[in-house]
C-alpha cells in the first residue's frame, strides 16, 4: 500500500452530503459472518428505506464499515427507485473502502456513476474508484495491473473534473503510479541487462525514457541505455543516450558514470565532459553537425 488512509477531503465530502448525521464514536468491526441486521428489529424487507438508512448511518458512525455497507446495499436492492438510493450507493462505496474491501467499493461507486452520471458528486465517486485501485498497488516485483487501473482512474478524474477538490491529491497519486510503472520497467530491464539480453533491456529502458520521462527512473534508464548499447557495439546510440543524460542531468552521478564508461570504451576522447555533452547533444540529438 502506497498511501495513507482516505484523505481528509474525502471524509469532508461524506460529511457535506449530509450522510453522517451522527457523531462518530468508538467501536470495532464485528464478525463479518454474523447477521448484519439486529434480531430485535423486524425483517429487513418490512422496513422502510428511511429506517434502513438510519440504521446504516448508526453502524457507519460506530465504524462498523462492513455492516454499514451491506445495509446501504439493501436500500438499492429493496428500493431501487427510492430518493435515498443515490446516497446509499455512495455510502456503500465509502463504507467498503473504509473496510478495505476495495473491489466492493469500486463496484458501488461505478454503479453510482452508471445510474447518476450527471450528479454533482460524480467527482467524489471517481475519486473513490481511483483511491480503491491506488490502495491495492503492490511492489514493483509483482504484477502491476492494478497500478494501470489506478492510473486510468486518476487520469479520468483529472480530465473530467479539473476543478474538483480532489484533483491535487489525484495528481500526486498519478505521479506515484507512473513512478511505480516506470520502476517495473527498470526492474525487468536490469534483469535482461544482467543476462546479456541487451536488445530486450534496451526496449525496457527506452519505454521509461519515452513514456515515463517525468519519473525518478529516467536518469538511470538513460545510463543503462549507454551501457547496453556499448555492449552491443552501438556507439552512436550510446553517445546519444549519454548526450541526453548530460543535457538534462549534467550534475548527476549517472551522467558521471556514463561519461566515464564512454571514455573508457573509446567512444569519446577525453576532454571536459560538460563541453562534450553540449557538443554531442547538438550533433547527435539536434543534428547540428557544423
Amino acid at each position: 500500500m502506497l498511501s495513507t488512509r482516505v484523505s481528509s477531503a474525502l471524509r469532508a465530502t461524506v460529511m457535506s452530503v449530509g450522510l453522517l448525521s451522527l457523531a462518530a464514536c468508538g467501536g470495532t468491526i464485528s464478525n463479518p459472518l454474523s447477521n448484519v441486521f439486529s434480531e430485535s428489529k423486524p425483517p429487513i424487507e418490512t422496513q422502510t428505506p428511511e429506517q434502513i438508512f438510519a440504521d446504516a448511518q448508526k453502524e457507519l458512525a460506530k465504524k462498523n464499515h462492513r455492516r454499514a455497507a451491506k445495509m446501504f446495499d439493501e436500500i438499492e436492492r429493496l428500493y431501487p427507485y427510492s430518493d435515498l438510493t443515490k446516497k446509499a450507493l455512495l455510502l456503500s462505496a465509502f463504507s467498503s473502502y473504509e473496510a478495505a474491501e476495495y473491489d466492493s467499493a469500486i463496484t458501488s461507486a461505478q454503479r453510482y456513476l452508471g445510474f447518476f452520471p450527471s450528479d454533482e458528486q460524480t467527482d467524489y465517486a471517481r475519486y473513490l474508484v481511483a483511491q480503491s485501485y491506488y490502495e491495492q498497488i503492490v511492489d514493483v516485483g509483482r504484477d502491476q495491473g492494478v497500478t494501470k487501473e489506478a492510473l486510468a482512474a486518476l487520469r479520468e478524474l483529472i480530465a473530467r473534473h479539473p476543478d474538483s477538490e480532489y484533483v491535487d491529491d489525484a495528481r500526486l497519486k498519478l505521479d506515484t503510479a507512473l513512478d511505480q510503472l516506470s520502476g517495473k520497467e527498470m526492474t525487468i530491464g536490469r534483469y535482461y541487462l544482467k543476462r546479456g539480453d541487451y536488445l530486450a533491456a534496451i526496449n525496457r529502458f527506452q519505454t521509461v525514457v519515452k513514456q515515463y520521462d517525468t519519473t525518478t527512473h529516467v536518469q538511470e534508464a538513460l545510463h543503462r541505455l549507454v551501457e547496453a548499447n556499448l555492449s552491443l557495439g552501438l556507439v552512436e546510440e550510446a553517445k546519444s543516450a549519454g548526450a541526453v543524460l548530460g543535457h538534462n542531468f549534467p550534475g548527476s552521478d549517472w551522467y558521471s558514470t556514463s561519461y566515464a564508461m564512454l571514455t573508457e570504451s573509446g567512444a569519446i576522447v577525453g576532454g571536459e565532459k560538460d563541453a562534450w555533452f553540449r557538443r554531442a547533444y547538438r550533433q547527435v540529438i539536434k543534428g547540428e553537425w557544423l
